[in-house]
């Protein structure tokens, strides 16, 4: 893939609104080219920077049911649970704008961790047999439009953590994890052969928490240490960072 896009603006509110405008363009692009937008969605601070696209001029320029939305990790709670990112995405954004009840992917309910994993990879597996989405030809894993992805304070992605054995995993396109330093403790996550066969990720880091993770991942001596998280997040045609002068002060 090309070098990232590294993109910083002066605030929070400059970030939400250059997210908006990238995120209006991708959406035409994807839904003129397929017909739909397909949008994976993480937790955290992300979904409150998306604001502006339930606002004008920005709500009424997108063709919503054309998006379909899926959840790049999840705690396995009930989906009407505080801690749900299912929640978290439809309170804050999802029942603002008119997407489709039927294009919006949650996981299933009352499963455990490897069963919610098990049963979210094949309802992907078999949206890509129908053709709802696309194949990466060079990975073979579902190939996503579009990921929004946050970054933990330490560089986590997803619920990808520093020293768990699951960044590491190759074959499955969703697994499970028991012991999150973060509560709550079980959840699902894509993995990163899934996460890296997107077509294009914004990763939206903002505030100074993540200031020194940011200058891990993107300063001038990133390689020389042991890689976080977030430094193997790669897609396939365009990763662009969105930060805001706080996350940046580092660099």
């Amino acid at each position: 893939m090309a070098p990232p896009s590294i993109q910083k603006f002066e605030s929070e509110e400059q970030v939400a609104v250059a997210l908006a405008i990238y995120i209006l363009h991708l959406s035409a692009k994807f839904i003129a080219a397929n017909g739909t937008f397909s949008v994976v969605l993480s937790g955290g601070t992300l979904i409150d920077t998306l604001r502006k696209l339930t606002e004008p001029p920005y709500v009424s320029s997108i063709e919503w049911s054309k998006w379909l939305i899926f959840f790049l990790d999840e705690r396995v709670v009930p989906l009407d649970h505080p801690d749900s990112n299912y929640k978290l995405a439809y309170d804050g954004f999802l029942n603002k704008v008119p997407i489709p009840e039927s294009n919006i992917y949650p996981i299933k309910e009352n499963l455990s961790p490897e069963e919610a994993a098990d049963e979210y990879e094949q309802r992907l597996k078999h949206l890509v047999a129908n053709g709802t989405l696309k194949t990466s030809p060079t990975t073979g894993f579902a190939k996503f439009d579009l990921m929004l992805v946050g970054m933990g304070p330490e560089g986590h992605v997803a619920s990808l953590f520093c020293w768990h054995f699951q960044q590491f995993e190759k074959k499955k396109w969703v697994t499970f994890i028991t012991d999150s330093p973060k509560p709550p403790p079980r959840r699902i996550t894509f993995t990163f052969p899934l996460i890296n066969s997107a077509s294009e990720i914004a990763m939206v880091v903002t505030g100074e928490d993540a200031a020194d993770a940011v200058k891990v991942a993107l300063g001038k001596h990133a390689a020389d240490y042991y890689p976080l998280p977030v430094q193997k997040v790669s897609p396939e045609d365009g990763l662009t960072w969105f930060l805001d002068k706080e996350a940046a002060s580092e660099l």
